[in-house]
């Protein structure tokens, strides 16, 4: 008997992560939508797994633990960060790229209603503010990975952009943490503005005062 083009596993393949996919995406959007109705201690796996139409079973092949939804989620702000980066012309400076993405990513979070409010979520329980730290963790990682891909690739290089994703990374923290405090009432714009401004005037004179101990 002939065998069957290849072409029809691929077919089923893609088929098989795109039902993957969105079941992972439904039990997401359940489990979400209950932390914002009920809190996130109050809400357990079983209410998501009941929201989601799936077994336990099934959650746990997706993720790990609820923490891990919440995580899944934050991810998302990176991964427009880095395309963002990707997205900037060639011959932009590494200040233009950076804050060109930072404003991207930004955008499009508070383009979404749910974002502030689970934003708000993480910041007001105590066991997800621990795990939100690790968020900047590999926010900086990667910036740094993505700034790395548009330079030369020396290792001075690599460095410099090390520092400067850490330096940017602590600033949307202190930037988030900032916001939950005292909303501001000005655009997303506004306030990153502000924000870069503070880092590069910092970052400028911490440059001059240590020329001045050479």
């Amino acid at each position: 008997m002939a065998k069957k083009p290849d072409v029809d596993s691929a077919v089923k393949e893609g088929r098989r992560e795109r039902k993957r996919r969105q079941t992972r995406e439904r039990i997401q959007a359940a489990a979400l939508k209950l932390f914002l109705e009920r809190g996130f201690d109050a809400t357990t796996i079983e209410d998501i797994t009941e929201a989601a139409d799936v077994s336990k079973r099934s959650f746990f092949d997706y993720f790990p633990s609820k923490e891990e939804v919440v995580a899944a989620w934050q991810d998302g702000f990176a991964r427009e960060l880095i395309g963002a980066v990707a997205a900037q012309p060639e011959d932009a400076s590494v200040v233009e790229v950076i804050e060109a993405a930072v404003n991207s990513a930004l955008r499009t979070a508070v383009a979404d209603p749910q974002s502030l409010a689970l934003a708000a979520l993480i910041h007001n329980t105590p066991t997800l503010q621990a795990r939100d730290q690790l968020k900047y963790a590999k926010l900086e990682k990667k910036l740094a990975d993505a700034l790395s891909a548009r330079g030369s690739g020396g290792e001075e290089e690599r460095l410099r952009f090390g520092m400067l994703a850490a330096a940017v990374g602590t600033m949307l923290r202190i930037g988030s943490e900032r916001w939950m405090r005292s909303p501001q009432d000005i655009s997303v714009e506004q306030f990153a503005r502000n924000l870069f401004d503070e880092l590069w005037a910092a970052l400028a004179d911490l440059g001059k005062q240590a020329q001045r101990h050479i």
